[in-house]
């Protein structure tokens, strides 16, 4: 079963977790075999299902987490509900477009591409994608790549899946070539520093050493950062690979 590792921070997740870019849902949309419905499996705060809403009829947002949908932004075309990846109680031939953003590598894979032939019409899109180390200049992108290193011994197990850019995915449909996105994002350093406050590889940091990380690294942030009234443009490559969904057979 799909892991819930966010309900304990859903406002902070909500708050400081990027957004991806509008130009990946128009991309999706042209790809996908009609406009009808789009499932967004694994939602959280539906980050994606609010663009995704901007192309399709209707919006189905799942999510094993029920804290993580009541920070979600209620929008006319999309439907939140809980239900995991594996079951996610939607009817058979449902969706023209299967979305899982930033949570493939929770799943249990094959279960998952079980229910993506169930609930997945003929022909149906399959978009898994995600993102890894953020890129800003030089002096903070040092800082952050230490942060990052310190931490993550403390990152679950599965998220070395999302470390490989999802290169060794393996599911029974046939492959897409993907476009390349990324995410680009005006931030203060407040904020960047709730971002890395959310990772779920620092949250067990403290649970096993009892320090802070984020404290600890505040003081180095603050001077890579330079002056604290300025923004600075962070971005993140988007890791995304497409399938077929394709009924009677196997990719």
């Amino acid at each position: 079963m799909s892991k819930d590792l966010f309900s304990e921070r859903s406002h902070d997740y909500a708050r400081y977790r990027p957004h991806y870019p509008d130009a990946l849902f128009t991309y999706l949309a042209a790809l996908a075999p009609a406009r009808t419905r789009a499932w967004d499996c694994a939602t959280g705060n539906g980050q994606a299902a609010l663009p995704l809403a901007a192309h399709f009829e209707e919006v189905v947002a799942t999510d094993l987490s029920s804290a993580q949908l009541a920070e979600a932004t209620a929008h006319p075309r999309v439907r939140y509900q809980v239900g995991t990846a594996e079951e996610s109680g939607l009817p058979d031939d449902h969706a023209d477009l299967i979305a899982v953003a930033q949570s493939f590598h929770w799943f249990e894979h094959a279960r998952f591409a079980e229910e993506v032939r169930r609930v997945g019409r003929e022909g149906a899109l399959l978009a898994v994608w995600g993102y890894t180390l953020l890129s800003a200049d030089a002096r903070l992108d040092e800082v952050v790549h230490a942060f990052e290193a310190e931490v993550d011994p403390y990152w679950p197990p599965e998220r070395r899946l999302l470390d490989e850019r999802y290169e060794s995915i393996s599911l029974p449909f046939p492959k897409v070539q993907a476009d390349d996105f990324a995410m680009e994002i005006e931030w203060s350093l407040g904020h960047l520093i709730g971002y890395l406050d959310t990772w779920s590889s620092v949250r067990a940091y403290r649970r096993a050493l009892c320090r802070d990380p984020v404290a600890e690294m505040r003081a180095a942030l603050e001077r890579a950062w330079g002056d604290p009234r300025k923004t600075k443009t962070i971005s993140w490559p988007l890791h995304l690979k497409l399938w077929r969904v394709e009924k009677g057979r196997n990719g």
